[in-house]
C-alpha cells in the first residue's frame, strides 16, 4: 500500500511539475520541487528529502529552492529541537495567482462587453435581415460564466485570507 502511494505521488509530481513548468515558466527541477512540496502538504519537506526523492544533486536542489524562495513561492518553518528547514508553499503566492486570474477574467469580461455592444449596434443600425444579424447568445453565456467563475474564485480567495483552511 505504501509503495502504491509513493508511486502515485511521484506520478503526480511529474504531471503537476509539467503543468507548473509551463504555467509559471519554471525550470523543470524547480517545477518538480514545487509539485513535491504541494503534494507533501503542511507538514513540509526537507532539503534532504527533496535531494533523495527528486534524484537531483544538492547544488541543483539548493539553487532551485533559493530561486523559488526569491519568487516567494516557497517558505519554510523549523521545529523546536530540529535544525532542519521544512519547506511549504507560500500562501501569498497562491493569493497572488488568484488575483492575476481575477484581473485577467475582468479584462476578458470588459472586452466581451465591448464586442457585444459593437455587434448589437451593427445589428440595430446596419443589418436588416434577421438571419444575418449577430447572435449575441454566446457573449451573454460567456459573460455569465466569467461572472460566476469570478465570484467563486473571489470566495476562495476570501477563505484563504480569512484562514478558513490551510493549503
Amino acid at each position: 500500500m505504501e509503495n502504491n502511494i509513493c508511486k502515485e505521488k511521484m506520478r503526480l509530481v511529474e504531471k503537476l511539475g509539467v503543468h507548473l513548468e509551463n504555467r509559471e515558466q519554471l525550470a523543470p527541477v524547480a517545477a518538480r520541487i514545487m509539485a513535491y512540496v504541494i503534494l507533501t502538504g503542511k507538514n513540509g519537506t526537507t532539503f534532504e528529502e527533496m535531494v533523495t526523492v527528486l534524484c537531483a544533486s544538492k547544488s541543483t536542489i539548493s539553487t532551485h529552492i533559493n530561486h523559488l524562495q526569491g519568487l516567494n513561492k516557497l517558505e519554510y518553518f523549523t521545529k523546536t529541537g530540529d535544525r532542519k528547514k521544512y519547506f511549504v508553499i507560500n500562501k501569498d503566492s497562491v493569493i497572488h495567482h488568484i488575483d492575476n486570474l481575477i484581473n485577467e477574467w475582468q479584462e476578458v469580461r470588459e472586452l466581451h462587453l465591448e464586442i457585444k455592444a459593437y455587434k448589437n449596434n451593427i445589428n440595430e443600425e446596419k443589418i436588416k435581415k434577421k438571419e444575418e444579424k449577430f447572435d449575441l447568445n454566446f457573449h451573454n453565456d460567456y459573460l455569465k460564466f466569467i461572472d460566476e467563475a469570478s465570484a467563486s474564485i473571489k470566495e476562495l480567495r476570501t477563505k484563504l485570507t480569512d484562514k478558513s483552511f490551510d493549503i
